[in-house]
């Protein structure tokens, strides 16, 4: 893994780090509620206090599903809790959300404490050389350096130590940040059951959105051939007629009807080449989805920056698709966000091609009103991807999208 790639997935997973000690947080909450109502309980009055103590645990458990599933796989709600006073606590799922509540509370709240002091640490111990004059000797040393700072050399050994912070930060964070969310990718899915139902659901749909996004294609080829080529091909035909014709009488203007013939005919091709471009572009095939990104890129109508990171390739129906999507969000760029720049970044994530196109333009992009975001969706969909827009009133628009391609 490339330095800069090693340094954007620490990133994140300080982010996810950050999200998850805010859930913690929550948790803890949650869980002296419940164990008040718990020791109420032990009075009677705490019986009727039940419902509501679960569902400010089912409101924490899933404000932590919302957080995963914006970091990774969707993790499914289960069925609401059971309506009745004590109902709630012969669920399985509320058994499993307050096993969470537990886990969450302690080894969530440590592990994102930890995750937060590693960069903190590095950044006090990386700058200890420019303020470790103004602290006053009484004060003695930073955190966790043992020995005295009296001299250069000791503070530049300090800056050393946020050296090695920094290191642990760069390989600890991402691994913390799956520890983190480990318990709760476990514990607060819903059960297999209603897993089953939703997935089925969800590929009926996507099904119907390829069946859909197919027909739409075969139709634009369709009218491509009929109004194009076959038009020219049609054209070539009558010219040869009428160039066989004229060869018994007049030779000279037969030369002229070829010449028109031999013009149509590389029309003809000309269109064929178009149409074939647009089910499967030549470029993927001679310079990659990376190359063929580059091209897009450079013949945008907004200035593009484009960052890749593909250690290999991917299906050509899925680089096809990223190609498709690209070339859309592109074209949506120019010709309704007013945007000054645009940028395409494309990298691999285990066994998912992450895409994702940001614009500064004025932003307000809606489905509901076309621009091609229906269509790109579909396509996303088809390949069982997930696709999300965030673009507010005045911008940004980020467009992220997330294709299978196997690992």
């Amino acid at each position: 893994m490339t330095p800069p790639a090693r340094v954007r997935r620490a990133i994140d997973g300080l982010g996810r780090l950050v999200g998850g000690l805010g859930t913690a947080v929550l948790a803890i909450c949650a869980l002296v509620w419940v164990v008040i109502v718990a020791l109420l309980c032990l009075t009677g009055v705490g019986l009727l206090l039940v419902p509501g103590a679960l569902r400010a645990v089912r409101t924490v458990a899933d404000r932590e599903r919302g957080r995963l599933t914006r970091w990774g796989p969707e993790v499914i709600p289960p069925d609401p809790i059971p309506s009745g006073r004590l109902a709630g606590l012969r669920d399985p799922a509320v058994h499993r959300e307050l096993g969470w509540l537990v886990v969450h509370a302690t080894v969530g709240l440590v592990v994102g404490l930890f995750g937060l002091a590693v960069p903190l640490y590095a950044v006090q111990d990386l700058t200890f050389p420019l303020w470790w004059q103004l602290i006053p000797p009484e004060e003695g040393s930073p955190t966790l350096i043992f020995w005295a700072i009296r001299t250069w050399p000791d503070a530049l050994a300090v800056a050393l130590v946020g050296v090695a912070w920094l290191l642990v930060g760069l390989v600890a964070l991402p691994w913390l940040a799956r520890l983190q969310a480990w318990p709760g990718r476990r514990l607060l899915k819903a059960s297999a059951d209603v897993d089953l139902s939703l997935r089925v659901a969800q590929l009926t749909a996507t099904r119907a959105a390829a069946l859909d996004a197919h027909a739409v294609e075969l139709r634009r080829i369709e009218r491509s051939l009929h109004d194009g080529t076959q038009n020219r091909l049609v054209a070539v035909n009558v010219l040869l007629g009428a160039a066989r014709r004229q060869l018994a009488r007049d030779p000279s203007a037969a030369d002229e009807i070829l010449a028109r013939a031999q013009d149509a005919t590389e029309q003809a091709l000309a269109d064929l080449r178009s149409v074939a471009r647009g089910i499967l572009p030549p470029v993927l095939a001679d310079r990659g989805l990376a190359g063929a990104i580059a091209g897009l890129a450079g013949a945008s109508g907004v200035p593009c920056a484009v960052d890749v990171q593909m250690p290999g390739r991917c299906a050509a129906s899925v680089e096809a698709t990223a190609y498709f999507v690209v070339a859309e969000a592109l074209t949506n760029v120019a010709k309704h966000s007013g945007a000054s720049s645009a940028k395409v970044a494309a990298r691999r994530e285990g066994d998912r091609l992450v895409l994702r196109i940001d614009d500064d333009g004025h932003g307000g992009a809606d489905e509901s009103r076309g621009s091609g975001l229906v269509g790109i969706r579909r396509r996303v969909e088809a390949h069982d991807g997930r696709l999300s827009l965030t673009s507010p009133a005045g911008g940004p628009t980020t467009m992220r999208v997330e294709l299978p391609c196997g690992s």
